[in-house]
This record gives C-alpha cells, structure tokens and sequence, in this order.
C-alpha cells in the first residue's frame, strides 16, 4: 500500500520498543499538562488555539491515565494518531503548533521518532 492509499495506516511504520524511565516521566507529564501550550500560535483563526490545546490536554490526560500499564512507543503512538486524527480539518499552521507540542511529549518520553507518523499527519500532503 502507498502512503497515499485510503487504507494505508501509518501506525503499522512505527516500530515499537519498550519505554524505560515512565516513573520518572510521570512526574515531567504532569508538569508539562499545567504548562501553556501552542504559545507561539497566531491568534488570527477564532477559537483555534482553544480547540487545539483541549486536544493536547486531552492526549497528556490520556498518556497520564495509562502510560504506566502501557509503557510502549507503539502504545503511546496509539494515542497521538487518535489525537492527529481529531485535528485533520485543521488548517496547516495550527497542526504544525501540534507537532511542536507532540515532539515535546515524546521528549519527555525519550521517543526519539515517530517513524513517520507525524509527518503523515501534519504534512500538507499528508491526510
């Protein structure tokens, strides 16, 4: 199947690999959740930056809840595809504030790639 294939799922890219230090991250996710998110995004589309930082908020409650019974790069995946997937309408600038913010999740996960998964997401040519 090609990345442009209606029944093509990026989530069969991504390799997964077990998650070492989620103890320690818990703390680091919780911090990160009170934080302000997508700071850097212009305010020029009504209501954007809300929608898109409840999706964020939604995804770091999601990670909260079960990243400690499912310490799994694939598990996690899992939970920023459903999040991505939620944000498709959105307009190019505003998913790529999402991304920004995704990567920082993964950092505090020590992910170090999401083997395509955001790029097909948040590319203009992708979904």
């Amino acid at each position: 199947m090609t990345r442009r294939s209606r029944s093509y799922d990026p989530i069969g890219e991504v390799k997964d690999e077990p998650l070492l230090g989620v103890s320690a991250a818990v703390p680091q996710l919780v911090e990160y959740r009170e934080q302000p998110k997508l700071v850097r995004l212009p305010g020029q589309v009504p209501g954007e930056h809300e929608r898109l930082t409840a999706v964020v908020n939604q995804l770091t409650d999601e990670l909260l809840k079960g990243v400690q019974a499912n310490p799994s790069k694939l598990w996690v995946m899992r939970q920023f595809q459903r999040a991505l997937e939620t944000i498709s309408g959105e307009d190019s600038e505003g998913k790529e504030h999402v991304g920004y913010e995704l990567q920082r999740i993964m950092k505090i996960l020590h992910i170090a790639k999401s083997d395509g998964l955001l790029t097909f997401y948040l590319s203009p040519t992708g979904q």
